[in-house]
């Protein structure tokens, strides 16, 4: 015996849902804007994370706290807020590093 407890899934037990995943990589000095533009589109919750890398921009090596940092935001909605959220932080890609994109996929239901 391993030790690992398995736990059968089936949808009936745990049914599943259609939603998207909306990702934004942006400059931290946006987080809190971009937070607020998220919320104020009916998302309910959202994970905000720290990240580096290199793209069109530039590297991001966030090697000084509060500067050339980026964060990484995930949140997770219908089809509809996605939309919307996407067409509102278009206007932030003329001022600032970003990138967002979404995603499909099936999340579990309380």
């Amino acid at each position: 015996m391993s030790g690992i407890k398995e736990f059968p899934m089936s949808t009936e037990d745990a049914p599943i849902n259609n939603a998207v995943l909306v990702t934004i990589i942006g400059e931290s000095v946006i987080r809190e804007s971009l937070v607020k533009l998220i919320k104020s589109h009916g998302a309910t919750g959202y994970t905000v994370s720290d990240v580096r890398g290199e793209g069109g921009h530039g590297k991001r090596l966030g090697d000084i706290p509060g500067y050339n940092t980026n964060v990484e935001i995930k949140t997770i909605v219908s089809r509809e807020v996605s939309d919307a959220i996407l067409r509102a932080i278009a206007e932030y890609r003329k001022r600032h590093a970003l990138i967002a994109y979404r995603q499909d996929i099936e999340t579990l239901s309380n």
